[in-house]
């Protein structure tokens, strides 16, 4: 589990196996803090998460103690001020050639090898995941994909949506602002994005 002040949080799945009607407790949350993602991995996985600004941070999941249900977590990434997670992906170790797909919210994309992202230690602030301008907006998804990832589809907030050819969408560096995917009208943005 991750949340948006950049907390991670791992829990045996087995803790949910008797989930009530009215829910039980996953994580405890502090101030304004809020859960975000939630992903299966299999204990010796590795973890990346970004920001809407741009950083992201890669390490071992065996960096992230188990927790029960209502331990508040620890720190995964240091989220400087105005600045938030925007996502968390598993890197399992199955996948061929995984590249971490970053979308932008002005319709800017890109992918960058895992590889370029060293691991690092849990906890700090990350490296460069993308060049975020005021062309480019912020990020607003960085998926991890492979060589079976075929398509993408980007939703905006007024409703468009567009479905592109993952192998269409170039692969760059790490500090770059990728390329353009998708036009927007004036005032929208692009808010979600779903691999396939």
């Amino acid at each position: 589990m991750a949340t948006t002040g950049g907390v991670i949080k791992k829990t045996p799945i087995e803790d949910f196996a008797n989930v009530r009607r009215s829910g039980i407790i996953a994580l405890s949350l502090k101030g304004q803090d809020t859960l975000a993602w939630v992903a299966p991995s299999s204990g010796s996985d590795e973890l990346v998460l970004a920001s809407t600004l741009g950083q992201a941070i890669h390490f071992k999941e065996k960096q992230v103690r188990s927790m029960g249900r209502t331990a508040a977590g620890i720190r995964a990434m240091r989220i400087k001020k105005g600045d938030s997670l925007v996502s968390l992906d598993v890197v399992g170790k199955n996948l061929k050639n995984p590249r971490l797909l970053v979308i932008m919210a002005n319709g800017f994309g890109k992918q960058t090898p895992i590889k370029d992202f060293k691991v690092q230690g849990r906890g700090g602030s990350g490296v460069k995941a993308a060049e975020v301008t005021k062309k480019t907006g912020q990020i607003v998804s960085a998926q991890i994909v492979d060589e079976e990832t075929e398509e993408m589809i980007a939703f905006s907030e007024k409703g468009q949506a567009i479905r592109t050819s993952i192998k269409d969408i170039r692969i760059s560096g790490r500090a770059t602002q990728g390329v353009r995917i998708m036009n927007l009208d004036a005032g929208d943005k692009l808010i979600s994005v779903v691999c396939l």
